[in-house]
C-alpha cells in the first residue's frame, strides 16, 4: 500500500489503494517541469498525433 494519493483509472475516484476496481491505481500528479527536457519535443509531438492538444 503505497502512503499517497492514488486515482483509479476505471472510475475516477481518489483512494491510498494501489488497487481499486480491479485495476491498478495511477499517480495523479503530472511530472516535475524541467527546462532541460529532452524528450519534451517527442512528447509534444504524441500528444497532437493522438488529438489531446
Amino acid at each position: 500500500m503505497s502512503s499517497k494519493l492514488m486515482k483509479c483509472a476505471v472510475c475516477g475516484e481518489y483512494t491510498m489503494k494501489d488497487i481499486h476496481c480491479g485495476k491498478k491505481t495511477k499517480n495523479p500528479r503530472p511530472a516535475k517541469y524541467s527546462p532541460e527536457d529532452k524528450y519534451g519535443k517527442y512528447r509534444r509531438i504524441a500528444k497532437k498525433e493522438q488529438g489531446l492538444i
